[in-house]
């Protein structure tokens, strides 16, 4: 007997070049049923929803543990064809058949799409038929999601920041060395030039010379730990600072424009960067300094008319986490919330829902 069911397929329409959304975006579709003969159907649906995941297992001698935790944004669902009654089914007849779907992006304060070693998030479309005594035909889709981020409107991302370090000299070699850093604001576009401005002061016998490091650092958190995956995305090295000598030092570090914007609204996952300017000492001990920064997408360019500030790139707990289903009529425009106030990012080290760990070299801490 033949396959009554010839494909099932779910696609969506891109909104723009980079085929990404981000919040208040509408995704429209279409899922394409083709059968080869008249066929009994009960149920034909179309899914979207938005998940983080994270999972890893760890051995502890002859023990492996499991870590799994996920986190659930927003699950919307909406039936083409829907039993009524149990036993209840539709004919569709051969031929190839079209379904068109539309959702909008929650405006809550939900994560950018992510992929990492042991997690990852994920907004996705699904189609599914069911027929009865028969094994679902599904197919999947997935979407980019943006969060979206503006330094105009978060203005805890344009604030400075300013260090300093002391070091005194023991071992080969006598004096101190001290700098004074500052970075003019905190969050930064992808591809844009960070200016670093340092006064660094070489009272020592030696030689010294500044260097600087973008890092980025992914964490994972499930049952009560923490797994973390570190990568630096750049490195520069200053001319030399000769002994007995003071100088004022302006660097610009390039953030790449391919790296992925922080993340820092979800539970599970962090996506976090940070510069570090450090001065290279022989035989000795390198005096650091380390600043939190954030990294926004460089650019969107939204379906509709642009969500409010406050939902998009933001540090506060989520809002309803199952919003309603918005209709599958002709999109209109939605009144914006009023912005909400927001605060600071917490301290790169100092996030207090996490436990302490000991297991992380302190280069990256």
């Amino acid at each position: 007997m033949s396959l009554c069911v010839k494909s099932l397929k779910v696609t969506y329409n891109p909104i723009n070049e980079i085929n990404t959304f981000t919040n208040g975006d509408w995704v429209s579709g279409q899922v394409t049923l083709e059968v080869v003969k008249d066929c009994q159907i009960d149920s034909l649906l179309i899914k979207f929803k938005g998940k983080a995941d994270v999972l890893w297992s760890e051995r502890y001698g002859q023990t492996t543990v499991v870590y799994h935790a996920k986190d659930k944004y927003f699950s919307f669902k909406h039936y083409f064809i829907q039993e009524k009654n149990i036993g209840d089914s539709s004919v569709i007849a051969p031929g190839c058949h079209v379904y068109p779907f539309t959702f909008q992006i929650p405006f809550e304060n939900i994560p950018s799409s992510f992929k990492g070693s042991v997690g990852k998030i994920v907004y996705s479309l699904e189609a599914r038929l069911h027929r009865s005594l028969r094994i679902d035909k599904t197919d999947s889709a997935f979407i980019t999601f943006v969060s979206k981020g503006d330094l105009n409107t978060v203005p805890c991302l344009m604030t400075p920041q300013h260090e300093s370090k002391d070091k005194k000299m023991k071992v080969f070699s006598s004096g101190t060395v001290s700098m004074d850093v500052d970075i003019e604001k905190t969050g930064f576009y992808q591809g844009e030039g960070l200016k670093v401005l340092a006064c660094i002061q070489n009272n020592s016998s030696r030689e010294i010379r500044p260097k600087y490091c973008v890092y980025r650092k992914h964490s994972f958190f499930a049952k009560g730990k923490r797994k973390i995956h570190t990568k630096d995305l750049c490195k520069e090295v200053g001319d030399p600072i000769p002994p007995s000598t003071n100088q004022k030092v302006t660097r610009i570090i390039t953030i790449p424009h391919d790296v992925e914007p922080s993340i820092l609204n979800c539970s599970i996952i962090k996506v976090e960067y940070r510069v570090r300017v450090y001065l290279d000492i022989k035989f000795a001990s390198d005096p650091a300094i380390k600043f939190p920064i954030i990294i926004l997408p460089a650019s969107h360019v939204p379906a509709m008319e642009p969500p409010p500030a406050a939902s998009g790139f933001g540090f506060e707990p989520f809002g309803n986490l199952n919003p309603p289903v918005w209709g599958f009529v002709p999109p209109q425009p939605q009144p914006p919330p009023a912005p909400q106030p927001f605060d600071a990012p917490p301290p790169y080290e100092a996030h207090g829902m996490y436990p302490s760990f000991t297991d992380v070299g302190t280069k990256y801490q």
